[in-house]
């Protein structure tokens, strides 16, 4: 067995003495594991960090064989975004999503849309809003999807500023008004017609991620018997208190 495909480095841990096992996001071949020789090695350390992006050769006997890895950098920004605290985080919990797929299981899309996060990594504020949105494309992919286009209670595609908790549908401003408390806000730039890039505040990235937050928790890691990761809370830190002391000041 052998393929070629394009990868993102998800993680690595060491195997034996000098081989490593290396966990990529693939394009065309989903979240999968092989073998490097040497990987643990010095002189591959710098291709085998998070948040690189490869060509990767596998082979294996067997297509259910861990098989080798062959792997060539394409895309090494793992250096620079080693300096970042924000993008540390990031990276770190944009993995642990993507862990949430089936291993093997391909998913181009979303491949597609964490290599162009990484890219565009850099702003603090931007990177949390790449993050929030690919945190409702997850629910998306494992099957729970909000529903984000229309009013639940009147059909309105106007003026949707809410989120019910229960059904994660959007309401409408005129509509939730009675029972804001008990709903969620639904920030302006995940709003159908939202301004550009800076039309949001650390407040709004707040809500994004206490939106998202929820159903991820409810939907697919409590079921796991999992809980929200250490990485994660860091990245929300990291990226609404610059923007709130810029606000301040």
């Amino acid at each position: 067995m052998e393929w070629t495909d394009e990868g993102i480095i998800l993680g690595t841990r060491r195997h034996g003495e000098s081989s490593a096992i290396v966990e990529l996001m693939t394009r065309s071949h989903g979240r999968h594991l092989g073998l490097v020789r040497g990987g643990a090695g010095t002189r591959m350390r710098p291709l085998l960090q998070p948040g690189n992006t490869v060509n990767a050769v596998w082979r294996a006997r067997l297509d259910e064989h861990l098989g080798y890895y062959a792997l060539e950098g394409t895309k090494l920004r793992a250096a620079t975004m080693f300096g970042s605290p924000h993008a540390v985080y990031g990276l770190t919990h944009l993995a642990s999503l993507v862990r949430l797929l089936p291993e093997r299981d391909p998913h181009e899309d979303i491949y597609e849309t964490v290599e162009a996060i990484l890219d565009d990594f850099e702003n603090a504020g931007e990177a949390g809003v790449h993050l929030i949105r690919f945190e409702l494309a997850m629910l998306t992919e494992l099957g729970f999807g909000l529903d984000l286009s229309a009013c639940a209670a009147t059909g309105t595609m106007n003026d949707l500023v809410y989120v019910s908790p229960k059904s994660g549908a959007a309401v409408s401003r005129q509509a939730g008004e009675p029972w804001r408390d008990r709903l969620l806000r639904l920030p302006p730039f995940l709003q159908e017609g939202s301004a550009g890039t800076n039309s949001w505040t650390g407040q709004d990235l707040e809500d994004g991620f206490r939106l998202t937050g929820l159903f991820l928790l409810r939907n697919v890691l409590e079921p796991r018997g999992q809980g929200h990761s250490d990485a994660r809370d860091g990245f929300i830190a990291a990226v609404t208190r610059p923007r709130a002391r810029a606000v301040e000041g």
